[in-house]
């Protein structure tokens, strides 16, 4: 098991917790911000011509570079003190190691993991094979599947944690539309247990719904044309 989610009811010395944080990325003049307004399914459909692996490595690969751009952004405001444990609503994710040791790491330690490993297995010829003819393997949809969990827990934590900073750099509309598409592509191919996406289901459920078209603008009422604006005829 490469992941550890922990919830808790009850603080260790019997207390209850503190109510849970207003979460500022489910107020609409927010999450009415997008970079698209069209239906992202359209998006992720697997196209009749290209093979089902194919696609999810290539969209895979897409989706590692884009969120850890994204991250990139705000990775100052990502430290040892302000975030000293990854968290994401009221879940503490633990790092395992390739032996199965388990690890409570700040924030950045864990995306810092999370991109080392992903890095090492898109760029990897025998899981993602660039070549014409080369064969994936018979682990790629796993290894795909953990990738995507491993992104989700990053895209979660820049919501919970630095949604502030993001929307003081305008960067909100990217993130929104980054995070949607993300959702919809695994969706339409189950590649992260819902279970694990359910802490971000209330933004899930705005963002993944199709953006309304923008109101027409009213039309000017009808005016009788200026003098200035009619035919004029010259006699000679």
């Amino acid at each position: 098991m490469d992941w550890f989610m922990g919830k808790s009811k009850t603080k260790p010395n019997g207390k209850k917790p503190p109510a849970e944080e207003k979460k500022q990325y489910l107020e609409p003049e927010f999450t009415k911000i997008r970079v698209v307004d069209f239906d992202l399914k359209e998006l992720v459909v697997l196209p009749r011509e290209i093979d089902l692996n194919e696609w999810l490595a290539s969209n895979t690969t897409t989706f590692f570079n884009l969120i850890n751009l994204q991250y990139s952004t705000i990775s100052e405001f990502c430290t040892g003190d302000t975030c000293q444990a990854m968290t994401a609503c009221n879940t503490i994710y633990y790092w395992y190691d390739e032996r199965g040791k388990k690890t409570k790491c700040t924030a950045p330690q864990y995306v810092d993991f999370v991109m080392s490993l992903c890095q090492k297995l898109v760029t990897d010829e025998e899981i993602f094979p660039t070549k014409y003819g080369k064969e994936f393997p018979n682990s790629f949809e796993s290894l795909v599947k953990k990738i995507c969990r491993y992104l989700f827990h990053v895209l979660a934590h820049l919501y919970w944690a630095h949604f502030k900073e993001t929307v003081a750099l305008d960067l909100q509309g990217h993130l929104n539309t980054l995070y949607a598409h993300f959702i919809v592509f695994v969706r339409e191919f189950n590649l992260v247990d819902p279970k694990e996406t359910c802490i971000m289901d209330d933004l899930s459920e705005i963002l993944c719904t199709p953006a309304p078209p923008p109101a027409p603008a009213p039309s000017a009422p009808a005016s009788a044309p200026s003098p200035s604006s009619q035919n004029h005829v010259t006699e000679r």
